[in-house]
């Protein structure tokens, strides 16, 4: 990436609330860190308990992992930055940010796209599931979720860092993020905007798609079980998985499709912090609270003597 002048970008942050910025440091280091500990709380006891070594936990591990990682490339800097006067960050320390905000993002759509997917083997064809869903095929499928935002990423932070910069170098918002970088660019930036929606809705919509299809699936073979108990178990293995789908496509779903032009610097900036922030927390709560298997597994492990 070629340095110009400027070696840097000004992030506006939330300095629009300058009052209220030690208030959200607060609160923003509190969820941080009861993300951290319960996503690693997830990946443990998925690695440690034998109960818990099956497809639907495997994936679950990869989906804590993911949120880790993407909730360390922009929380972090998001607290110092809260702290700090002036909140600056290097050309090419914003251009990694930007890199994997994509790819998590992008590995995360996949993800759950794979764990839906999960669900439909299990319930629809139960007799057929540990064949099917073997380690062999789920390793193959995580290992894809993971590498299949790479090309894209690079791609399009490669190719939005190669325009010039405006004489303003402040990103309205509190991380590099595509949208907010672009409003710095002074060329026509018509054809990106276009692969870009192309791109979204590819990694966005098809995994959505793919859930959509597998649930009306799911919820069919479940109207039709013969007993109560049966339905009732079949549908509390999904309910989790489809409180975080509707959670992230509240969130990252609805900012990343609607027209940009429609989308005002602050809205934005809440919109993210609820995907970039509050999700990651919400996720091992959700698998948790409901989930038998999962706090016995958390009792086994750190409830020893």
């Amino acid at each position: 990436l070629a340095l110009r002048n400027q070696t840097y970008f000004t992030l506006q942050g939330f300095s629009h609330v300058a009052t209220l910025q030690v208030l959200l440091f607060e609160g923003i280091l509190l969820m941080f860190l009861i993300t951290m500990t319960g996503n690693f709380l997830i990946i443990i006891v998925a690695i440690t308990d034998t109960a818990l070594h099956t497809p639907m936990y495997y994936f679950l591990k990869n989906l804590a992992l993911i949120e880790i990682c993407f909730t360390l490339n922009i929380v972090p800097k998001m607290l110092v930055d809260l702290l700090l006067e002036r909140k600056v960050i290097a050309f090419s320390a914003c251009a990694i940010q930007l890199y994997f905000v994509i790819s998590f993002i992008t590995s995360e759509c996949f993800l759950l796209g794979a764990m839906a997917y999960d669900r439909y083997m299990a319930i629809c064809y139960p007799l057929h599931y540990a064949i099917i869903m073997n380690r062999r095929v789920c390793l193959h499928m995580v290992v894809a979720c993971w590498i299949g935002g790479i090309p894209l990423s690079v791609g399009l932070t490669g190719w939005l860092f190669s325009y010039p910069f405006c004489g303003s170098k402040e990103i309205k918002h509190f991380f590099c993020d595509v949208t907010p970088i672009l409003d710095l660019v002074c060329s026509d930036t018509y054809l990106f905007k276009f692969i870009l929606f192309i791109a979204t809705v590819v990694i966005i919509l098809f995994p959505f798609i793919l859930i959509a299809a597998s649930y009306i699936k799911i919820i069919h073979t479940i109207l039709h079980m013969p007993s109560a108990e049966g339905r009732h178990k079949a549908f509390f293995t999904c309910i989790a998985h489809l409180v975080v789908v509707t959670l992230f496509y509240c969130t990252t779903g609805l900012i990343h499709l609607q027209p940009k032009s429609s989308l005002l610097a602050n809205r934005r900036k809440l919109m993210a912090l609820s995907y970039t922030v509050v999700t990651p927390m919400l996720n091992p709560i959700i698998y948790s609270l409901r989930n038998k298997e999962v706090k016995h597994a958390l009792r086994k492990t750190f409830g020893r003597r």
